[in-house]
């Protein structure tokens, strides 16, 4: 029974040391899908111009 403590606080601390924060992960991928969607919607009528 302690081996399967042991593996679960190893699995814990594999997850303390990450480089960047969840919320900052998710930050920056909210961004750079809004960036993406203002960039589709500068070429909205590009089409119909020619």
């Amino acid at each position: 029974m302690p081996y399967i403590a042991v593996l679960a606080a190893e699995a814990a601390s594999e997850h303390a040391n990450e480089p960047i924060a969840p919320i900052v992960l998710g930050l920056i991928a909210f961004g750079s899908l809004v960036a993406g969607l203002f960039v589709t919607y500068a070429f909205r009528n590009v089409g119909n111009r020619h």
